[in-house]
C-alpha cells in the first residue's frame, strides 16, 4: 500500500496515455488524423470509441495526498497546474481533450477553452492588464472586443492606442514608442499587443511578422505578448504562431464549431502565456461546458473538409460577384490588389477563406433590399457555419461603434459581410444574382 509520503512525491497518472502517438514510420501525423483520437484512451471509458460526455461538477481523488497536490497546482503553490481532475470550474475530461486537439492546429504548447470567444478575450486581457497599463491594438476589431477595451477596461485605468490593420513596420515602431511613453506617464506598462487579422468586417490583414520585429526592437527583454484573433482564417488557412504571434484567439462558434449550434472560444500558445489566463479562469469560471466541448470534438473531425469546401465555394461565388453591375467592390482575400496587403497575404496565409465583404452600389436602403431578398443565404450574424450567412455590420454587429470611427475604418452602410457555406456554389450564385436584381 502506498503511504501519504509516496503519494505526494509521485505525480498521479493522467487520465490519458502519455506519450501520445503523433508519428508513424518516422513521419508526423497531420492534424486531421490526430483529431480522431488524440488525448483520449477508450480503455479509460469502458471501451467507448468516442469520449463520453462527463456531466459532473466534481471528481473523486485517488487519495488525500493527491487532492492536496492537485490544489497546490490549481492555486499556484506548485508550478505545472493540476495533474488530475479536480472540479469542473477548473478542468474536465471533455475540455482537456478539446484543448489538446486545439493546440495541434496552431502548433501550440497549450490551449484553454472558454464559454465564448468574448469570454476568452476578456479573461485574457484581464489576466495581463493592470491599472496604468496600455494596450496596443489593430483596427478594426470585432465591435465587442473594441468596446471592452475602450469602455470597460478604461474604468480601471487601462488605456489603449490603436493603429490601422495595414500599418507598415515604421508605423508599428511609432505606435509602440507612443504606447511606451503613455504607459510611463500612467505609471504602468505596455501590457499586450492585440491584433485581429483578417479584420472584422473589412478583411484587412495585419503584418504579424512586422509587429513581432517591432515588439522585439521596442522591448529587447520581457516585452508584452502578441495576441491575435484568428477566427476568420483559423485553424486551416493561417497559423499566426509561425509568424511571430504568442497567443492565438478563436471564437470556436465559427469555423471550428461550424454548425451554428454552439458558442465557445479558446486561446492557445506557450504554457508561460497560458498559465496566467488559466489561473484567472480558475477563479472567474468561464470554462467551456462538457457538452459543448464534446460537440466541438465532433466538429474538429470535419473542420478541414468543411473549410476546404467553403473556401472553394467562396472562390467561385466571388468570381461571379466581382463583375456584377450592382456590386461596387468586394473585399475577398483572393482578389487583393493592394501590394502591401498582397505581400502580407502571401507570407501569412495558405488560403483566402470563405468570409468576405461585399459593397452594394448605393447605401443602407440598397443593402437592406439585397439582404431581404436572399433565399438560400440566411440573414443572420456570425460566420463559418455550414450554411451561407449575410449581414450588414454597420447596422448590426458594429452598430455600437461611433459613426466617425466606422467611417475611418471603412465600415460603410453598403458593406455586406458574407460567410459562404457548403451548399452547391451554383445555387448560391443564382440566389445572389436574383437578390441583386431586386436592388
Amino acid at each position: 500500500m502506498t503511504d501519504a509520503t509516496d503519494a505526494v512525491e509521485t505525480p498521479t497518472p493522467r487520465r490519458k496515455p502519455k506519450p501520445e502517438i503523433t508519428t508513424i514510420a518516422g513521419r508526423p501525423l497531420k492534424p486531421s488524423t490526430l483529431m480522431m483520437g488524440h488525448g483520449y484512451d477508450p480503455a479509460l471509458s469502458e471501451g467507448s470509441l468516442k469520449a463520453p460526455i462527463f456531466l459532473t461538477s466534481t471528481f473523486a481523488f485517488e487519495n488525500a495526498a493527491a487532492g492536496k497536490r492537485h490544489f497546490e497546482g490549481i492555486t499556484g503553490k506548485r508550478p505545472g497546474g493540476a495533474e488530475g481532475l479536480v472540479y469542473s470550474r477548473f478542468n474536465g475530461p471533455n475540455q482537456e481533450i478539446l484543448e489538446d486537439r486545439l493546440a495541434i492546429w496552431d502548433g501550440a504548447e497549450d490551449a484553454l477553452s472558454f464559454s465564448s470567444g468574448m469570454t476568452a478575450i476578456t479573461v485574457m486581457l484581464l489576466a495581463y492588464c493592470e491599472q496604468g497599463d496600455v494596450i496596443v491594438h489593430s483596427g478594426p476589431l470585432y465591435a465587442a472586443t473594441e468596446g471592452f477595451v475602450a469602455k470597460v477596461l478604461s474604468k480601471f485605468g487601462i488605456t489603449y492606442i490603436d493603429f490601422a490593420a495595414g500599418a507598415t513596420r515604421e508605423e508599428m515602431d511609432d505606435v509602440l514608442a507612443r504606447a511606451k511613453a503613455q504607459a510611463a506617464e500612467n505609471g504602468g506598462k505596455v501590457a499586450m499587443i492585440y491584433l485581429e487579422s483578417p479584420a472584422n468586417p473589412t478583411n484587412a490583414l495585419v503584418d504579424i511578422e512586422a509587429m513581432h520585429g517591432a515588439r522585439n526592437a521596442a522591448f529587447p527583454a520581457d516585452g508584452p505578448p502578441i495576441a491575435i484573433d484568428n477566427t476568420f482564417l483559423g485553424p486551416l488557412w493561417q497559423r499566426p504562431l509561425d509568424n511571430g504571434a504568442d497567443i492565438v484567439v478563436y471564437s470556436l462558434t465559427k469555423y471550428v464549431g461550424g454548425h451554428s449550434d454552439l458558442v465557445a472560444g479558446s486561446i492557445a500558445g506557450a504554457k508561460k502565456w497560458m498559465d496566467p489566463v488559466r489561473a484567472l479562469r480558475n477563479t472567474m469560471g468561464g470554462i467551456c461546458d462538457p457538452n459543448t466541448a464534446w460537440m466541438l470534438l465532433r466538429s474538429l473531425e470535419t473542420v478541414e473538409l468543411r473549410m476546404e469546401r467553403a473556401g472553394k465555394n467562396a472562390e467561385k461565388v466571388c468570381a461571379f460577384l466581382r463583375d456584377h453591375p450592382k456590386v461596387d467592390g468586394i473585399g475577398y482575400l483572393g482578389f487583393i490588389s493592394d501590394p502591401r496587403q498582397k505581400d502580407i497575404f502571401e507570407r501569412h496565409c495558405s488560403g483566402a477563406g470563405s468570409t468576405f465583404s461585399l459593397f452594394i452600389k448605393g447605401g443602407e436602403a440598397e443593402a437592406f433590399r439585397f439582404l431581404d431578398n436572399l433565399t438560400i443565404a440566411k440573414l443572420a450574424v456570425s460566420l463559418g457555419g455550414t450554411e451561407t450567412l449575410a449581414s450588414l455590420p454597420a447596422a448590426m454587429t458594429h452598430l455600437s461603434v461611433p459613426d466617425e470611427r466606422k467611417a475611418a475604418l471603412g465600415i460603410t452602410d453598403n458593406l455586406v459581410r458574407i460567410s459562404i457555406g457548403i451548399e452547391d456554389p451554383d445555387d448560391l450564385i443564382a440566389d445572389f444574382d436574383q437578390a441583386l436584381g431586386k436592388v
